[in-house]
């Protein structure tokens, strides 16, 4: 089934594939709101997301992230940047992939530790003697979650406008949002 022209359109992808980047990106073509999930959970808690985990760890910040996805998904002509992690809920996953479309950003586990650097602000890599194995073994966990989305676009080698475009195309959206 073909979602609603105004259903959310999901970004998931691993850290550091430019969700949030490229999110604004298309909503801004199209004349739509963004939302970063992430920015949703630190202002409803009132915490970064760092001191969510050391406060709750990472089950306590999964159930902030899953109410902030269930909120989401309600919402329309909307774009939605997810948590690395957020399809690792089969709660959210579903939900996502029934309320509206969902877009996978690919990006290698090489590339993702390059583009967050050293002191990433990312509580699964940083502190890590190994981040570049420590993210491989994460995408490679999270691979066929990332697989299940409506769409993939690759992002290595691409600007945030090249892909940006593509995500548009590629759903069919016009500049007013509407389907083409």
């Amino acid at each position: 089934m073909r979602p609603r022209a105004d259903a959310p359109i999901f970004l998931v992808g691993f850290m550091a594939s430019g969700k949030t980047t490229v999110g604004k990106l298309v909503a801004s073509r199209i004349g739509w709101a963004f939302a970063d999930i992430d920015d949703l959970v630190t202002r409803a808690a009132g915490l970064s997301v760092t001191e969510i985990f050391a406060a709750e760890g990472e089950e306590g910040f999964r159930r902030r992230e899953r109410e902030a996805i269930r909120d989401a998904a309600a919402r329309t002509r909307s774009v939605i940047a997810t948590g690395g992690g957020a399809v690792c809920a089969e709660e959210n996953l579903g939900l996502m992939l029934s309320a509206g479309r969902v877009v996978a950003l690919a990006v290698s586990a090489e590339e993702a530790v390059a583009r967050a650097g050293a002191q990433s602000g990312r509580p699964l890599l940083d502190g890590q003697t190994d981040p570049l194995g420590t993210a491989r073994s994460l995408l490679g966990a999270r691979a066929q979650l990332y697989a299940r989305a409506h769409l993939r676009v690759e992002t290595e080698g691409r600007t945030s406008n090249e892909i940006a475009g593509e995500i548009l195309a590629s759903l069919g959206l016009d500049a007013a949002g509407g389907r083409v």
